[in-house]
């Protein structure tokens, strides 16, 4: 009986244990998953977009100081992505739709980077954007040429891309909101169009009319 009663005891502090341990482990049960503990240090530390050069598709070459003022939705890709990226962009299409004209353009751009500059020079992008009907100034795609400067950004934002022996790479995806100030406030999951575009929405709601 007693062996028993030691038993159960035992189980019960190995299993208390390890709760506590997967409370500190996953930030009090809220990361489970790498990315979800990845966008919790993200959303920690709200990095600053760096002053990176842009090459958009129409062969515009500015710094990112040229959205100062404005929020930026974004994303990160690569015109040769046959599977997340297409819906990454057409999930940001539905995003796009999904916000008062009033705002688009005026309050906030929307930004398709590519982090595979070498093959995506602005005449591949003015093809892509078309099939996402990106107007290519309210919503642009752009590459980042200085190598450098696009691995700092990459870091900065926590977006991970292991290229392979084919050409192709592994990254993972989702949508960033950048504030006027060029301060990342919002990661969010880009398969989740409507959550998306309300927060974008309530956010341009309560800022824009201060």
């Amino acid at each position: 009986m007693k062996n028993k009663q030691y038993n159960s005891i035992a189980i019960f502090v190995v299993l208390l244990f390890g709760a506590i341990l997967f409370f500190i482990g996953t930030d009090g049960f809220t990361a489970y998953t790498v990315e979800t503990a990845r966008v919790n240090k993200l959303m920690e530390e709200n990095p600053v977009f760096p002053e990176v050069t842009l090459e958009d598709s129409k062969e515009r070459v500015y710094s990112f100081s040229e959205f100062e003022g404005k929020y930026v939705m974004l994303t990160f890709i690569y015109t040769a992505c046959s599977d997340v990226c297409p819906q990454l962009e057409f999930n940001l299409a539905e995003v796009y739709k999904q916000i008062p004209p009033k705002y688009i353009g005026k309050d906030i751009v929307f930004l398709s980077i590519s982090f595979d500059p070498k093959n995506d020079d602005p005449a591949t992008l003015e093809k892509y954007r078309y099939y996402f009907d990106s107007d290519g100034e309210t919503w642009r795609m752009a590459r980042i040429s200085d190598q450098q400067q696009l691995e700092g950004l990459l870091m900065d934002f926590g977006v991970t891309v292991i290229p392979d022996e084919n050409g192709n790479f592994q990254h993972n995806s989702a949508f960033y909101l950048v504030d006027p100030n060029g301060i990342l406030v919002e990661v969010m999951d880009y398969e989740e169009i409507e959550i998306a575009a309300d927060k974008v929405n309530s956010i341009l709601e309560s800022k824009v009319g201060e």
